[in-house]
């Protein structure tokens, strides 16, 4: 179970440290295997899954209708882009430079555990992101019976 929000570095060669708090985390979740995608949803993030959690997904969004323009296009910005990666002997992951550009990640990043994966934020989509505040006429009905 990932979670935390840590500010991260990105290299001029296109590589991030996997941060020490999360290392033995990855490698027991996944043997090191990782698979990094577009957020299909977001603007500004990338996901990142532990391999047997991105079969899972995988394997669901493949099994969509492929007729349907909304599925192709799912299908396209998860399992097309998908790229797999493994952490250096440093603990770094080498992000593929057209996700980095799509997702507009430059030196300064944020990564977000998100329980069965990660979220990986260009600094500014991240800041935009949490100055917004959850309207009352946004909350759903699941959200309403929160005790927070």
């Amino acid at each position: 179970m990932f979670q935390g929000e840590t500010a991260i570095s990105v290299d001029d060669k296109g590589r991030l440290a996997i941060p020490t708090a999360y290392r033995d985390q990855v490698a027991q979740a996944c043997g090191n295997r990782l698979v990094l995608t577009y957020n299909p949803f977001e603007q500004g993030c990338l996901w990142i899954f532990p391999q047997p959690e991105w079969e899972r997904v995988r394997d669901q969004v493949n099994a969509l209708p492929s007729v349907k323009a909304v599925h192709r296009a799912l299908q396209m910005k998860l399992v097309g882009a998908a790229a797999q990666v493994e952490p250096d002997g440093a603990g770094r992951i080498l992000l593929p430079a057209s996700q980095r550009a799509a997702a507009g990640i430059e030196k300064r990043a944020v990564l977000l555990g998100m329980g069965n994966k990660f979220e990986l934020w260009s600094e500014q989509a991240h800041l935009a992101k949490i100055r917004q505040t959850i309207g009352e006429d946004e909350v759903s009905e699941d959200m309403a019976g929160l005790r927070l």
